[in-house]
């Protein structure tokens, strides 16, 4: 093999080596400083000059090398520039901003997010950049760009709801949000949009409404969020029918929406200037298709809000056409590779996020699998009328095999007829882009209504297949969430299955048989606490009891799905393991006996708790000068330790905090496990 082409084998390894910089990089328990980026930047430098002048059967180790402390410098400086104020302390009282974005939250409540922010008697250096409010009560007709003033209960983003969950803090602070909350006053407009302000999420508000009001419904609250990103009309039953189906990618304006609109506009421009001869033959049509379609990605990128993963697939689909201009395949490992490599170093956080695994998961497997079935195969062995429909099937299947780890891992859930699901609805979605493409070109000369027709009922057939797919017998299967190095072990059996040449491709299953039985005999853990201490779980015979039935959702919904539950708040507290009065409910976990204390007499309560039980668990602050016998876990310690996660270890209950390192997003001081012997 020549030098040259080996080296076009190993590309597809960079984004991988960045990938294990930034990984490292963010499960540091400390905050790296001045030294750790000197140490890797000089770690950099070796690896760039031996890059450009070591030796061939050297070079490829310095290039790791280099791509490993290139991610983790890209980490360093993306922290440096997403840097922002959170709020430190829970507030309320009146609140001044900017809309700039409005959308639902997981409660179906109208949210808002603003910036440009005001707070009553907090200096601007401590005042968050952004805040995120959601609104109860009656919907306020506010559109982005107006300023408005309302009175709200602020409090910083929440951290992971046990050891080891998502955290929403470190997502919050790389995207600058500061704090969130709800308001249950009136929205007042305090001031109207500036004509020069926001524009782009006004015309993405305004196209939404519009859509909206011509295909009034479901189907046109999901077409307006497939097009423009405003995703405020869509219900939340629509939400969760597309979750239990496996179709929520339809809505995430990801690399399949961006795909089939540059490809519908690349399709019809280069088809249609072949009709015009003169045009034919003296411009290159498909290279002014491309062109023309990328200023559509760039348009529709703005227009849908540019969120992470609308960014992910512009990326995707630039260096797609940039292929095409530069006379290259559009879509090999190596213009995947590029992307990834570019997104990462641009947005290292995204090594995290579902989004990023579940699309360059998908998009790999498919490049890798249809490169085992070369075209001309296909063409021999496959009917010619069969190779669309064959090619669908293909299709859904590979991305479905590809992605269903890392859906199960992060959701908690496996769509059984989610193939089915897949293959009734995705040509249906190119149905619904390209008539809101058609619908755009129309609309100035009002002739867009039989395009808006045409997306609502595709729109509908999509939502109708969802409610049906997500309403059958065994269309979901809840999976509980794996160890920490579960999806670690499966990347590594993938990519190694999908880069390396011949029978070695094989070695990619013994990392992933690892990752497999790791998911199965993982230990959940016998017992909770949320990071308020105003809830409790513990493990029984039925699955998680929770010690009240209201109160702390988002610990409690978490925590079910973590399990692979399905079970909701008050069914979960209707369940063995507790007793006792609401206000005092006793449990025991592993011999050890405990009482959750909540409601106005928990203080009160506290030192006749500690002397019946070695565990009390309280939201109430303890009364001053309290020594009693017991473990008291109360809001001192959770300040300290977020959620807390138990396991009986050697005879005793050991507490693992869910704040395990010292980071930019969580700088508070570490609380160490605590052991509660019997």
């Amino acid at each position: 093999m020549k030098l040259a082409e080996a080296r076009g084998l190993l590309f597809p390894w960079v984004p991988v080596l960045i990938g294990c910089g930034i990984g490292a990089w963010f499960s540091l328990a400390w905050e790296p400083g001045a030294l750790f980026y000197a140490a890797v930047g000089a770690a950099f430098v070796v690896a760039l000059a031996g890059g450009l002048w070591g030796g061939d059967l050297a070079r490829p180790a310095f290039v790791a090398l280099g791509c490993v402390a290139a991610g983790a410098l890209a980490c360093g400086l993306r922290l440096a520039l997403v840097q922002a104020p959170m709020l430190q302390v829970p507030y309320r009282g009146p609140v001044q901003g900017r809309v700039v974005e409005i959308d639902r939250s997981q409660s179906d409540a109208l949210r808002l997010t603003l910036d440009r922010v005001v707070l009553s008697d907090l200096p601007p250096d401590r005042t968050p950049l952004v805040v995120r409010i959601s609104v109860r009560g009656s919907e306020p007709q506010v559109t982005p760009g107006e300023v408005v003033l309302l009175t709200a209960d602020l409090s910083a983003p929440s951290g992971p709801a046990e050891p080891g969950g998502f955290d929403f803090r470190r997502m919050a602070f790389f995207d600058g949000l500061g704090a969130a909350g709800y308001t249950s006053s009136p929205v007042v407009l305090w001031q109207e949009a500036a004509a020069d302000e926001q524009w782009i999420n006004r015309l993405r508000s305004y196209l939404g409404r519009a859509i909206m009001a011509r295909a009034p419904g479901d189907g046109g609250a999901f077409a307006a969020g497939a097009i423009t990103g405003d995703r405020s009309g869509i219900s939340r039953q629509v939400v969760e029918d597309l979750r239990d189906s496996s179709l929520s990618h339809l809505l995430a304006i990801s690399g399949m929406n961006m795909a089939l609109l540059t490809g519908f506009v690349f399709m019809v421009l280069r088809y249609g200037l072949a009709l015009v001869p003169p045009l034919a033959l003296r411009v290159n049509a498909k290279k002014l298709a491309a062109v023309a379609a990328f200023g559509v990605a760039l348009f529709y990128l703005l227009l849908s809000g540019a969120s992470v993963a609308t960014e992910r697939a512009f990326l995707m689909v630039t260096v797609m056409l940039g292929a095409v201009l530069a006379d290259r395949r559009a879509l090999t490992l190596r213009t995947l590779a590029l992307s990834a490599a570019v997104l990462l170093l641009w947005q290292p956080e995204s090594l995290l996020e579902p989004g990023f695994q579940l699309s360059y998961a998908a998009t790999a497997a498919l490049i890798a699998g249809f490169g085992v079935l070369d075209g001309q195969v296909m063409r021999e062995k496959v009917p010619r009328w069969l190779i669309p429909t064959y090619t669908l099937v293909l299709s859904s299947v590979v991305a479905g095999v590809a992605t269903a780890p890392y859906a199960a891992a992060h959701f908690n859930r496996f769509a059984d007829l989610g193939l089915l699901a897949n293959l009734l609805t995705v040509p249906m979605m190119s149905v619904v882009m390209g008539a809101g493409a058609v619908a755009a070109l129309l609309a100035p000369l009002g002739l867009a209504a039989p395009a808006v027709w045409v997306m609502d009922m595709a729109s509908r057939w999509i939502l109708f297949v969802a409610h049906w797919i997500s309403g059958l017998n065994g269309a979901v299967t809840a999976v509980p969430s794996p160890g920490p190095w579960v999806l670690p072990l499966i990347t590594l059996g993938g990519i190694w299955a999908i880069l390396a040449r011949g029978r070695l491709r094989l070695a990619g299953a013994a990392p992933m048989l690892v990752a497999a039985l790791l998911w199965l005999e993982v230990q959940r853990p016998v017992l909770l606490i949320s990071a308020d201490g105003g809830l409790v779980g513990v493990a029984g015979p039925e699955g998680l009891a929770l010690s009240k039935p209201r109160g702390g959702g988002f610990a409690a919904q978490t925590w079910l799905e973590n399990d692979g539950d399905l079970a909701d708040q008050k069914q979960a507290a209707l369940r063995a393991g507790f007793e006792g009065s609401v206000g005092a409910r006793r449990f025991a976990v592993g011999g050890v006996g405990g009482i959750a204390l909540s409601g106005k007499g928990a203080e009160a309560t506290l030192p006749e708790a500690c002397a019946k039980a070695r565990l009390v668990v309280t939201s109430a602050p303890m009364p001053a000068g309290f020594d009693g016998p017991c473990q008291v876990i109360g809001p001192d310690i959770l300040a300290r330790s977020g959620a807390l996660a138990g396991w009986v270890q050697g005879g005793r209950l050991v507490l693992y905090p869910s704040r395990s390192a010292s980071r930019a997003w969580s700088p508070d001081p570490v609380q160490p496990s605590i052991t509660v012997s019997q």
